[in-house]
């Protein structure tokens, strides 16, 4: 073994960095959202210069990381017509335990920036297989899709920042009930009033 516990090398003996030890060098304590690749570079015993051979952006480090995240969050069954919402039910649950887990993650993904296409494309395939089961088409399951993903992690990023509306600790099982009953997006839906100007 080349490295201890907390990735500082033995002395004499060069680094072995792989993807596996960069993301869990990443995920090995402190806050995700601001980790810099000084500090993983650190935590894995090697220079910054070798660790942007193997990760050139810290947009890559999260690219990895939401790759590990999205294994362990989907489910590994299909969902059907009849056991859609539980289906959901239980994504919406392992994304709030492997989010939460990790800190920072959830307020990383709640910004706008390009997520990876890889990983998150994979989520969004099986959310949106969930909708189509649920009876709705293409349109309607793909804004289904939004509505779903975009209130989790806001729910999620919001946990994370602390933000105090009230005397009540947040339950997240009174979210994610009320969000399931609202899905899957059904057309015409609301219509944006008309405002009158002065």
């Amino acid at each position: 073994m080349t490295t201890s516990a907390r990735g500082h090398r033995h002395p004499g003996r060069p680094a072995q960095i792989s993807r596996e030890r960069i993301v869990a060098a990443a995920l090995d304590g402190g806050n995700l959202d601001t980790l810099t690749m000084r500090e993983l570079a650190a935590r894995l015993g090697v220079t910054h210069g070798a660790l942007y051979r193997w990760v050139p952006s810290r947009d890559a480090l999260f690219d990895m990381i939401s790759e590990v995240v999205v294994d362990r969050i989907l489910p590994a069954d299909e969902p059907t017509g009849a056991r859609w919402r539980p289906w959901l039910a239980r994504l919406a649950w392992a994304m709030h335990d492997e989010f939460l887990a990790v800190p920072g993650y959830a307020t990383r993904v709640a910004r706008p920036h390009r997520h990876n296409p890889g990983s998150f494309g994979r989520l969004r395939e099986a959310v949106i297989g969930a909708f189509t089961a649920a009876g709705v088409g293409g349109e309607l399951a793909e804004q289904s899709w939004y509505i779903f993903a975009t209130s989790t992690v806001s729910w999620l990023a919001a946990q994370e920042s602390s933000l105090n509306l009230g005397h009540s600790e947040p339950r997240f099982e009174l979210f994610l009930d009320s969000l399931l009953r609202g899905l899957p997006a059904r057309a015409p839906g609301a219509v944006r009033p008309v405002t009158r100007r002065p």
